[in-house]
């Protein structure tokens, strides 16, 4: 199957499914990556804060594949948010991984009550990691309308992505538009809510008409509404089937019936961006 790509700001591609590694053992990721690269995925997605970057650079030396064939994404840990930590600790993840380049850096919180509120000066530094060509590109992630409002007014940066909590049990719709006004591509975490939507009623019938899982229909949902997912898993069928979604298509009606499970603030899954402020020591 061929994964098709969405086109950024930066003027890069991204493969618009990718392997997720957010809490993989470091033990278990080179395995599970591994495994990733034989189903057909070329799109990898980690952070200075899971971990496991060594891992998944020793899991690409192995695969043997070439480095123009795979999209690799990092993001920047919340302790790190100073403009010389920012270049200091990219280039500790680019030595973690075994590259000269970075394809995707992200900001991975906006801690809009840390650093005296600035995540602005935070962002230029990421914007200059793109201007010196050591990221191709560079966004953010879990960055709410006036966030991204604010960095942009104030550097005339436009992030590439940002990758935020989407699912059908939230939407974010407000975060998506925001992007779409911006020409920034949205990132889905969290695509099936850690789980929560897979015994949903109305996923599971339209899943029976296809004869897909649940999970594959949502995954589908994510891919008829545009976004970049990266569902995550150590089990070898679970990373197969996460990737043989590109078989069957979604109706419009069938696509709106799974956004109307909307539930709003409370399906959110994960931290509110305006309030988590998480810094490790």
């Amino acid at each position: 199957m061929t994964v098709p790509t969405v086109s950024l700001n930066s003027q890069h591609q991204i493969p618009q499914l990718g392997f997720g590694v957010f809490q993989i053992d470091p033990s278990d990721t080179v395995e599970a990556v591994l495994n990733a690269f034989e189903v057909g995925y070329r799109h990898i997605d980690t952070a200075q804060m899971y971990g496991n970057e060594h891992e998944v650079g020793q899991a690409i030396r192995q695969s043997g594949l070439p480095r123009d064939e795979i999209y690799v994404t990092s993001k920047l840990n919340n302790n790190n948010h100073e403009p010389d930590s920012v270049k200091n600790s990219f280039a500790r993840s680019l030595e973690l991984l075994g590259l000269d380049r970075m394809d995707l850096f992200l900001i991975h919180w906006p801690l809009p009550s840390r650093y005296g509120g600035d995540f602005v000066s935070t962002w230029q530094a990421m914007a200059e990691l793109a201007a010196s060509g050591q990221a191709s590109s560079v966004g953010v992630s879990n960055f709410q309308p006036d966030h991204l409002r604010r960095i942009v007014d104030e550097t005339g940066v436009v992030p590439a992505i940002n990758q935020i909590e989407v699912h059908p049990y939230f939407t974010n719709e407000a975060a998506r538009e925001a992007n779409a006004k911006l020409g920034i591509a949205t990132e889905a975490w969290s695509p099936i809510a850690q789980g929560g939507v897979l015994d949903d009623p109305t996923i599971s019938e339209i899943a029976e008409k296809h004869g897909k899982s649940t999970a594959q229909v949502t995954l589908r949902w994510h891919v008829e509404r545009g976004d970049i997912i990266f569902p995550k898993s150590v089990t070898p069928e679970r990373i197969k089937a996460n990737f043989e979604i590109f078989d069957f298509r979604l109706t419009p009606d069938e696509v709106a019936a799974i956004s109307a499970l909307d539930k709003g603030e409370d399906g959110r899954t994960g931290p509110n961006p305006d309030v988590f402020d998480y810094v490790p020591e």
